[in-house]
């Protein structure tokens, strides 16, 4: 799934390309997981004005009213001034003055939603329940601290579950663990405020530095340019079960949580 780093390369992708675009024409192809919410002919003249972020969401705001654009389990977004011929799995088209964005979704767990505002059910009803965001000035270790003591739960369900800290999926999680050496399945209230602030500098780590690298690229991920991620390559544990740990050469072990994959090593990351 693309997490908040692949997001935001999308986005920087893409963004100051489409900024002052008019929009020309709109496809819809097999339904999303929710509806478009409005007419596809409504967005016609629009202009964009700019593209931003809040979690996985990506925000093209126009000069009224706003696409929320979720790339869900597969998705993934091309913009260009010629675009190859729609296959199956091209699912929503923006064609604008500047180029064309497209959504490519094979499972089709994304979703394109229009709303009138942030501040409109549509946008509240899929934002208001995001945690902090991680590379903003919000985020803070203190306040991060104090959330944690509220959970019970492993902290690694805790990071995944986003209305802590929104956007750390299972790669960085993983990763922003390793890094502080805790074990994925600690509590999250027993994390002592020294602990709580190295996780949180390793989690504002991993994720620039999966920002730098273009983010992940497991499976079929590119940005709206068509540019693999490398992340995975630089891993320290996550994928590497059975494998000596980079750091102490100790096997790494997989174990499962909330039926996804969680990698650690069982000398660096303490109970």
């Amino acid at each position: 799934m693309p997490e908040l780093p692949e997001v935001e390369v999308t986005r920087r992708s893409f963004a100051d390309r489409i900024a002052g675009a008019r929009v020309l024409d709109v496809f819809m192809g097999k339904p999303l997981r929710w509806p478009l919410g409005c007419a596809p002919g409504e967005l016609q003249g629009r202009v964009v004005h700019a593209v931003g972020r809040r979690g996985k969401y990506l925000i093209l705001q126009f000069d009224t009213g706003l696409l929320l654009v979720h790339l869900g389990m597969s998705g993934s977004l091309q913009f260009g001034l010629s675009l190859p011929k729609r296959g199956p799995h091209d699912h929503f088209e923006l064609r604008t003055s500047l180029g064309s964005l497209r959504l490519h979704d094979p499972r089709r767990f994304g979703a394109v939603v229009f709303a009138d505002n942030l501040q409109a059910a549509s946008a509240r009803k899929l934002l208001d329940g995001l945690g902090l965001e991680p590379l903003e000035s919000g985020f803070e270790p203190v306040r991060f601290h104090q959330a944690l003591q509220s959970r019970r739960a492993p902290i690694k369900q805790v990071l995944l579950a986003g209305d802590i800290v929104v956007g750390v999926g299972n790669i960085y999680a993983s990763e922003a663990l390793f890094k502080a050496g805790i074990r994925p399945t600690v509590r999250a209230d027993r994390i002592s405020q020294p602990r709580a602030t190295r996780l949180h500098g390793a989690i504002v780590s991993v994720l620039n530095r999966a920002l730098a690298l273009g983010g992940s690229s497991l499976r079929d991920f590119t940005s709206a340019e068509g540019q693999s991620g490398y992340f995975q390559l630089d891993a320290m544990v996550y994928g590497r079960a059975g494998l000596p740990c980079r750091v102490c050469g100790t096997v790494v072990r997989t174990i499962r949580q909330g039926q996804r994959s969680t990698f650690f090593c069982p000398q660096c990351q303490k109970r």
